[in-house]
Parts: C-alpha cells; structure tokens; sequence
C-alpha cells in the first residue's frame, strides 16, 4: 500500500470531542525553514528542518538547535502543568504497586549465591552474594552510590571473575551507551586501576582469572572487535583478538555454558558467524565453527566436546545440528525444524539440555537428555502466557529456575525439579497496593488483516468492561527486528484497565510472534505488511465492538514509533491519542546516512536507499517523516534523547516541526527531548514512572477519560 494514497476520511469523531478539551495557553514553538535538498536515484528532496541535525553530532552545542528542544520541552510543560495532579495521582498509583524494598531470589552461581535488592525510596539496585557453605552477606556492587549526582545511570555489563575474586562492570552515566569498563577486587574491596573506556559489549573472564575479553566501540559507535586486557596492564596494551572488516556486522563475546569455550561472534540481521576459544588460553589461535553464508544464522552451545549449534539453515523456524569441536563445519541434525514449532534457544547442561521456542505463538519449554534425545516439556496453566528459563548460570543442576507470567498473572519465579516435575513457586511479584487477578479477563484471538493473514491479538480488562464499541481502548505493538511483544503482566497497565480501558497487543508482522517467517514477513519489501496489520487489527478490534473509532490511544516506541508515524499518516480518524517515543521516523534521511552508528548494519533491515532505486522509493512511500501531509492527525506526544545513539535526537525533532508545519486541526501536538538521557528515557526505576505517568496522564486528558 502506498501511503500518499492512503484513506483522508474527515476526522470527525475526534474533532468533535475535542473541540471541547481545553488546550495550552501559549503557543507552540516553530522551527524556522531553512532551504536543503539533496537529489538521489532522479529523485529531488526538499528538506527544510535538516539544520536541526548538528553537524558536530555526537556533541550537541548548536544555539539554534538547543534553543528550538528547549522550547518545545517548556510548551511541554505548560502544556501538561493543567493536568499535573492526575499525573502525579498516576504516579503514585504505580509507585504504589512496587515493592520498594524487593529482592531477587536468590542463585546459586558456583561458590556463591548471589541475589539483588532495592531499598525503600531507591532509584537504583545493590548487589550481594553470599559464600554456599555459609557466612555474611557481602555487598559487592553499589548502584545508588555509582549514580550519585547523576542525571542518568545505568549498568551494563557485570562479570564475577571463575575464582570469585574479581568484578567487571561498566557503567554509563548519559544515556550515549559508550560504557566504562571498572574492575573491583572483593576480597578486599579495592578499585584496581584498570579502567577502559568506551566499551560496547559483554565483558567475558578468562578461566585463570588473569584477564576478560570485551569490545570496543570505534568512532562510528560500532563494535567491530574483540580484545583481551590482562589486569594490571595499561589498556594500550591490550590485545586485539578479532576485527571484523564488513561495517555492518557487529562483534559480540560470550561464553559456553560449560564454560570451556569463548564466543566471539560476528553478524548483522541475517548473517553470523561464530570463533571459539578456548578459556583457558585465549591467545590461541581461534577456531572457526563454519564461515558465514548470506542469509544463515546461528548460535553455538557446547557439551563434552560436542557443539550444539541452532541454525536457520534450513528453515526459518530454526533446527538443532551438532558437530564435533575437531569438525565445527561438519554438521549433523538432532532436531529437524518443525512448521508449527519456532525453536529460539537452545543451553546445554550437564547431564540435559533445554530447547526454547513458541509453538503457534506459545512459549515452550523442551527438556532432553543426551542418551535418548526425548523431549519433556513444563506444562503452563493458561491459555496466554509469557514462560522462559531464568538465570541458571550453574552447569550440573537438579532443577531449573523458570519465569512465568501472563496479562492477568503477576511474574512469578519457580524452581523446576527435573526428577519429579514438580514447579516449586520461589516469588510471586508482590503489589503493596494491592492486586486482585480475579477482576480481570483476558482474551487471545485472531483479526484477518486486508491480505487474509491471521493476525493474533492479546487483550486484557477489567470484567467489567462492556463491549458495546463505547470504551476506550489502548493499543500497542513493536514490529520490527524480529522481537515479539510477549503478553506479559504489567502493573503500570492498571492504570488504564481500571479507569475502564480495555489493553490490546498485536502480534504483527515484522515480529517473530509466530516464528522466523512471520519476522521476513514484516521486513524490507514487505514492510507495509506491520503497518497494514496495525490498523488491521484496531479496526477488528472496532468490529468486536471493544471501541470506536477516535476512542483508541496507541504508543509505540523506537521501531515501534516508526510504526506510530506510519499509521497515523495512513489511517488518522481511527485514532484519540499518539504516543511515540524515540521514533524512528525520519527512515530514508537515517539510511541514506552510512556515517550515523548504526546505519550499515540497518541495510538489511530496511533496505540500502543509497544503492538501490527501489528501496529509496519504498522507504520513501512509508517513512513518517517523508509522507506528513496537509490533514488533520490525532494529538500526539513525542519524545526523544538528546544523547540517543539509535534514534537521534533530530529524528523527533525534524517529525515534531513538520507536523506543526503541515497539519490542518488544531490538536495538541508535544515534544519532550530529555537534554541528559538516551534511548531509554530517564534511568532511574521512579524517574521512570514519572515519564510513565505522564503518558497516561496524556492519553486520559486527550481521550475524555476521567482521572
């Protein structure tokens, strides 16, 4: 579907209430228009609001550019200081429903249990462990004292040395996501010199406890190596184990369950290959599994000297091959791929192994020994649900740990006992304020999309929401990459549900929801495909009389707010309020850019505009940004990150003020730029819901909803 030619219906339903909702005093800012275009493919493009890209990006110091978010961050405010108490009333609703002094349960990780809590009124976690054989608790990772005097932090990577005595861990305190690799002694609790900047990656301990592996972010914030850093040395001296020449993969490193070997991984979206080390000598020369081929993905578990390797070789729902480690290339199946099974993970285990995967879209989990190879599967009691392996860092157990939740089940952890199949409940997420499952219903159907497609829809609600097409309701979804949104609990979602809206998740294409095709299926030339599901979906939803046109809010953040530009381009009288965060909005000007980070390894995502006619004219005929046009759209809120290395900052930004430019209704239209976080929005677990609440708080006012 082309989206210039797409319905212009009259947005009455929306216009009509919102006549009556009262809107800011002041006006909103206006981005001067300043004359750029460039010509690609015979192609000319007019680009008036380019200037709000710095040119000495990652540093923002543009006047102009800095003046222009900062006042749109202040009609931001004045716009949303009328409904400030039923923001702060949301607030405290959700802060309500956390336990603020939680904790993890408990693992065991070899010598070691470790375990994390939160104390009351903290933004951030602690870290300890505790000795098997017994003894004190020992704090071994302080997170509110890291995050002191910070506007943002967060914790990336975080590696216990094989002896226990050493911790790696990096931090970034801006939202850039160019971490800083610390390392501590816990014995003594001393702060070893050893401090590298600028890493991208996991941080992986060699077996004698000598030194880790990591990756380093080049200028273009790709992580196109792996290194090896010996402490006590200075990091100029570290050692460089792998680079990889192709701009679009990217480097990653890992480790085998049983911990012999070192991964070091190179891909992009549809291609990867895989060199093994062995721990205890990573200046060996690395052993190649099996040279990449386009299109071939796969991943490498080992066990005995057995390489378990899950590949999609086959089949885009993958399958299981194994190879001897004096053969890696040499690939003999275990387990064919299935039409109805999408294998995702495979962990090898001492004396069994577990398959992971969803079957017609639901979460499974396979336990096999290695004599036999039978399956044995954990039962689930719902009909709807999110399950998967938890953290099992241990390699000889008896029971595994296990997550499990629904939309109307609280995340719930167990122990599974693989002798007698017993699911022992470990916790139960607690809701201080409160929290009765029996209120409320969920429901897993199918909407056919315009192509005949069946597209799965998860929705849940108070029971006693009516479905008389009165109701509001909320829709959300991602598309993009492959990930599937799980139908999963939420407790910030109650807000919503018991203010009498009911909560839907399209599982669209461009996810892997029902396996790797569904995913091929939402991508490149097939990308309208997501959006056409999206408002697919929000109209059977119309049919099954769960709302009304105008009576629907969506959000969609990222990948997912490309989507939101997208539909509301396409189909904006479905829609009462539009939230995007950091949207990937401006498609065709990011992929024309091969210098921005993550370009190069997008094209295979999206297309390579800069080579190939057709797909410029299709990411032109889609992206958000490119088809704005002179009509009425629904209010909306954006945000975006000063600091945010995936979706600049501009993207929003160029997408706010063409809006502004081009819209014919007088809705409100806000944009918040946080001038100190990324991709992520503000870091701390309070912080965070207070951008929450504003978005709800938003989507109430704008819809007609009582607080």
């Amino acid at each position: 579907m082309h989206l210039a030619n797409a319905s212009l219906a009259p947005f009455s339903v929306q216009k009509d209430r919102m006549t009556k909702l009262p809107q800011p005093s002041s006006k909103p800012p206006v981005a001067e228009q300043r004359p750029y275009s460039f010509e690609r493919h015979g192609y000319s493009v007019d680009d008036p609001w380019f200037w709000l890209k710095d040119t000495g990006y990652p540093k923002v110091e543009d006047k102009d550019i800095l003046a222009y978010l900062n006042a749109e961050n202040s009609y931001f405010e004045t716009a949303m200081q009328p409904h400030k108490a039923l923001t702060d009333a949301i607030f405290q609703e959700m802060k309500g429903r956390i336990k603020e002094d939680d904790s993890s349960v408990p693992q065991k990780d070899g010598d070691w249990t470790y375990w994390r809590e939160f104390e009351t009124g903290a933004q951030y976690r602690k870290w300890y462990r505790r000795p098997v054989a017994g003894g004190e608790a020992q704090l071994i990772l302080d997170e509110p004292a890291l995050a002191g005097g910070k506007d943002y932090f967060r914790l990336g990577a975080i590696s216990v040395s094989p002896d226990g005595r050493y911790l790696a861990y990096a931090i970034d305190d801006n939202g850039s996501e160019r971490f800083e690799a610390r390392v501590c002694d816990l014995f003594t609790g001393e702060m070893l010199p050893d401090v590298i900047p600028g890493t991208l990656s996991s941080l992986v301990w060699t077996a004698d406890n000598r030194g880790f592996l990591y990756g380093l972010a080049n200028e273009n914030w790709r992580t196109d190596n792996a290194r090896l850093h010996w402490l006590g040395d200075p990091v100029e001296k570290d050692v460089e184990l792998f680079h990889e020449a192709d701009e679009g993969f990217r480097v990653g490193v890992g480790l085998t369950s049983s911990e012999k070997w070192i991964t070091i991984s190179a891909g992009d979206h549809v291609t990867s290959e895989i060199w093994l080390l062995p721990a205890h000598d990573p200046l060996a020369k690395p052993l190649l599994v099996s040279a990449r081929r386009q299109g071939r993905e796969y991943d490498v578990d080992e066990h005995e000297g057995r390489l378990f390797i899950h590949t999609n070789d086959t089949s885009p729902n993958f399958r299981l091959a194994t190879a001897s480690i004096d053969a890696p290339d040499e690939w003999r199946e275990l387990i064919p791929a299935s039409p109805h099974f999408y294998m995702t993970d495979v962990t090898n285990f001492k004396h069994f192994y577990v398959v992971e995967g969803r079957e017609d879209g639901l979460d499974q989990i396979e336990i096999r020994d290695y004599a036999t190879n039978t399956p044995k599967r954990i039962p689930f009691p719902e009909a709807s649900y999110v399950a998967g392996l938890d953290d099992n860092p241990d390699y000889d157990v008896t029971k595994l740990r296990v997550g499990y939740e629904s939309m109307v089940t609280p995340d719930t952890i167990y122990d599974y006992h693989l002798d007698n199949g017993e699911l022992e409940v470990l916790k139960v997420q607690e809701i201080p304020s409160g929290y009765d499952a029996s209120k409320y219903a969920t429901e897993r159907f199918h909407v056919t999309a315009r192509d005949g497609t069946e597209i799965p829809v998860s929705v849940v609600y108070a029971k006693d929401f009516r479905k008389n097409g009165q109701g509001p309701l909320h829709l959300y979804s991602y598309g993009a990459y492959g990930y599937a949104v799980p139908p999963g609990f939420s407790t910030n979602r109650l807000s919503l549900l018991d203010r009498g809206f009911a909560y839907a998740i399209a599982h669209i294409r461009g996810g892997d929801d029902l396996g790797q095709q569904w995913y091929l299926d939402g991508k490149l030339e097939k990308r309208t495909n997501t959006f056409n599901d999206f408002v697919d979906v929000a109209k059977g939803l119309i049919e099954r009389k769960f709302t009304s046109a105008g009576k629907i809010s969506i959000s969609g953040g990222s990948a997912g707010g490309e989507l939101m530009g997208a539909v509301a381009n396409s189909d904006s009288q479905l829609w009462g309020a539009v939230v995007a965060h950091v949207p990937f909005v401006d498609v065709l000007n990011t992929m024309l850019d091969e210098s921005l980070p993550l370009t190069p390894g997008e094209w295979p995502e999206w297309g390579n505009p800069i080579t190939d006619k057709a797909a410029f004219e299709l990411i032109r005929s889609y992206s958000p940004y490119d088809q704005v046009r002179a009509q009425a759209y629904p209010p909306m809120m954006i945000t975006g990150g000063l600091n945010d290395p995936r979706v600049t900052y501009w993207e929003p930004a160029k997408w706010a003020a063409k809006l502004r430019a081009t819209r014919t209704d007088d809705n409100i239209l806000l944009l918040k730029t946080n001038m100190g976080a990324g991709h992520g929005g503000k870091s701390g677990r309070f912080d965070s819901l207070e951008e929450d609440a504003e978005e709800m708080a938003f989507i109430l006012w704008q819809l007609g909803v009582a607080g």
